[in-house]
């Protein structure tokens, strides 16, 4: 039996990237997926619910189906999110609206939702994809770096105040890893292949991530074997920000 066995888990962002993989993990160890995004996320036996997280309505539908077919809502991943590669003097408030309205409302929105649901069926865990963006600011990306670093701060908030309803909640900080958001941002280079390698070459690992490397920490949050854990956003980038840029 998968450490997930039975138990009732939502994944938002779940069509693709970081959110596809981490559905996959969980599949495969043996949870009752209910899966949110809005194109259609394809996981052998898990139900997909079309879902816009930056909705409210939305967000609370998608935690209802989960609890209409399982009874209760045990995990909660959030991995929604988008990105606009632009500096704040170059940056539209469509824009501004479209990457926190994703990626810090739609974090709110879901865990919200999740958070009313869990604490009536006496706890569970959230777990949200965060990003080194929120720690150390990636040039050309001021609003995402913005987002990232309200939903390390939101997933502090979540831990001190719902503790004591047996809820856990973490986050997972992503450097840079293989998903189509990373091939936009590196797209914008005069040679993207070659800014890829350059990138790839600063990692003491000696490459970027993959969305399998981020679903391997995601799953064990999310895990009994992490009972102690909460209010700690964890750093996944092969060492880059590690070291000092100067020197080396």
């Amino acid at each position: 039996m998968g450490r997930f066995e039975g138990r009732s888990v939502v994944v938002t962002g779940a069509s693709s990237g970081i959110g596809l993989a981490v559905a996959r993990r969980f599949a495969a160890e043996g949870a009752l997926l209910t899966l949110g995004s809005r194109s259609e996320a394809d996981v052998d036996g898990a139900a997909w619910v079309a879902t816009d997280v930056a909705d409210p309505v939305l967000a609370d539908a998608l935690i209802a189906a989960a609890v209409a077919a399982h009874g209760r809502v045990d995990v909660l991943v959030n991995c929604a999110g988008v990105q606009v590669e632009k500096t704040v003097a170059d940056t539209t408030d469509a824009e501004y609206d479209l990457v926190m309205g994703v990626n810090v409302r739609g974090t709110f929105n879901c865990c919200r939702a999740a958070i009313r649901s869990m604490r009536d069926s006496g706890g569970g865990c959230i777990v949200n994809i965060g990003s080194i963006s929120g720690d150390v600011a990636d040039h050309g990306m001021a609003v995402y770096d913005a987002s990232k670093g309200a939903v390390h701060a939101l997933t502090r908030a979540i831990a001190a105040d719902h503790g004591a309803d047996g809820i856990r909640c973490n986050a997972v900080a992503p450097g840079w890893t293989a998903t189509a958001m990373v091939d936009a941002a590196f797209a914008t280079a005069d040679d993207p292949s070659a800014a890829l390698a350059e990138a790839a070459a600063r990692h003491p690992v000696g490459r970027i991530g993959t969305p399998d490397d981020i679903a391997g920490l995601v799953l064990w949050l999310a895990s009994d074997e992490s009972g102690f854990v909460s209010g700690s956003v964890f750093t996944i980038d092969g060492g880059l920000t590690a070291g000092s840029p100067i020197g080396g």
